[in-house]
Parts: structure tokens; C-alpha cells; sequence
């Protein structure tokens, strides 16, 4: 249970008051209570959803949704989807000045740019999943998204030698994980049919296949703020492809 207090803890903002124990063993099991922590986010957007879908239309209750998936968040993926921008165009390619980068609290146009691209094409998905009026598929950004940590953590080298990711990468139970996102698949599968939900989980390996290669070609592995990157990414490319898959 510690564990998915630290999880919930530093995923969200979500005000919980408990005292944990935030050694190497409990900050590394965090990393497979992801998912749940995602569920619950996606529950809160799938309850406003329902309430807003009855007072307003799509198109504000999508900036609504996308400002509350933000806020429950505090904006901590979309910090690391700025450094990453910043970085791996500012760098180069050389490896230390982007991690130098990734450090620099300040954000460059680039980051600016990439950060409105992303939330707009995020908008623009919510609308278009709003109009559905199927909520349940929020659940599958939002969760998966949670996932990609897990994957990179099992698959590519971790380059800071100090912080919770270093940990993270350290201590992960392995064979916990693999269970946590066979569970995970299962759970897409049984929702989108098996059709859908394989495509779905193939896209989003790909793509984070190729999120992956782009780490280990700007920087040799992944930081904190490349994984924040990719989740926001992944998340916003399930949203679109959940859109493709299910509009007239």
C-alpha cells in the first residue's frame, strides 16, 4: 500500500496526507501501481465528462477535461515533454549539452511550440471523442499512458546517475512489471474487442519503439524528462487512434 501512496503521491496532485516510507524498495513498486493511478484519473475525467455532457457542449467540455487532466497532473509530464524539445533540438546530438539542457528551468520556443501542439491535437481528440459519447474509452490514454514508464524502465538504460529514476530503474521488480502489463493488455483487449485492441497495443509499441530509438540516439538512454515526454505522447496518439477507431 505504501507504494501506491507514493504513486499516487507523485503522479498526481491529488491531496494525500499520509506518511510513507519513500525507500529504494517502495519508491521502484510505485512504478507498477502506474496504471491503477492512471484508472483513477480516468475515472475523475469519465465523472466530469458525464456531468459537463448534460450542460455543455463538446467543445467546452473538452477544454474543461483537458484543463482538469492537467491541473490532477500538475502539468508534470508536459515539463518533461519541454525539456525533452528543448534539448534534443538545442543539443545537436551532443549528449551532455542535452542533458545540460534538460536541467535549464527556463523553456525555449521549441518547447513552447511542441507543448501547444500537443495539448491542441489533445483538444481536438477529446472533442471529437466527446461527440461518442462513449467516456469509457478515456480509460485507455490515460492508463496507458501510465504504462510507458514501466516499459522503459524495462528496456532502455537509465543515463543520471542519481534520483527516482535511478532507483526506479535499480530496484523495478521485473517479473511484477511483465504481470502488470500483460494485466493492462488484457484489460485493452477485453474493452476495444481483440481486433482493436491489438492493433492498439502494436501502434503504441511502435511508437514508443521509436520514442526509445530517439533517446538512445540524442542521449545514450532516458531521464525523467524523456519519460514524462513520451507518456504525454503516447497518450496523445492513443486518443487519436481511439478516435480513428471508432468515428463514423
Amino acid at each position: 500500500m505504501q507504494a501506491f501512496i507514493i504513486a499516487l503521491q507523485f503522479l498526481t496532485r491529488i491531496p494525500v496526507n499520509f506518511n510513507v516510507d519513500w525507500n529504494d524498495k517502495n519508491v521502484a513498486a510505485s512504478v507498477l501501481w502506474y496504471p491503477v493511478v492512471g484508472a483513477l484519473i480516468a475515472g475523475l475525467l469519465v465523472l466530469l465528462a458525464m456531468l459537463l455532457n448534460a450542460r455543455v457542449d463538446a467543445m467546452l467540455s473538452a477544454a474543461l477535461l483537458l484543463s482538469v487532466w492537467v491541473m490532477i497532473t500538475g502539468g508534470l509530464h508536459l515539463d518533461g515533454l519541454a525539456d525533452t524539445a528543448d534539448a534534443w533540438v538545442g543539443s545537436h546530438e551532443n549528449k551532455q549539452r542535452a542533458l545540460e539542457i534538460m536541467k535549464d528551468p527556463a523553456a525555449g520556443p521549441i518547447a513552447v511550440t511542441v507543448l501547444l501542439l500537443v495539448l491542441l491535437i489533445k483538444f481536438s481528440a477529446l472533442y471529437s471523442l466527446l461527440k461518442l459519447e462513449n467516456y469509457g474509452l478515456l480509460f485507455m490514454p490515460v492508463v496507458i499512458g501510465r504504462c510507458v514508464p514501466m516499459i522503459l524502465f524495462l528496456t532502455t538504460p537509465y543515463v543520471r546517475e542519481q534520483g527516482l529514476g535511478s532507483i526506479m530503474a535499480s530496484h523495478l521488480p521485473r517479473n511484477f512489471a511483465l504481470a502488470v502489463l500483460f494485466l493492462v493488455s488484457l484489460f485493452v483487449v477485453l474493452a476495444l474487442g481483440f481486433i482493436n485492441g491489438v492493433l492498439l497495443i502494436v501502434i503504441t509499441l511502435l511508437a514508443l519503439g521509436g520514442l526509445r530509438f530517439l533517446m538512445l540516439k540524442q542521449i545514450g538512454g532516458m531521464t525523467g524528462d524523456t519519460i514524462g515526454a513520451s507518456i504525454e505522447i503516447i497518450e496523445m496518439m492513443v486518443l487519436c487512434v481511439i478516435v480513428f477507431m471508432f468515428i463514423n
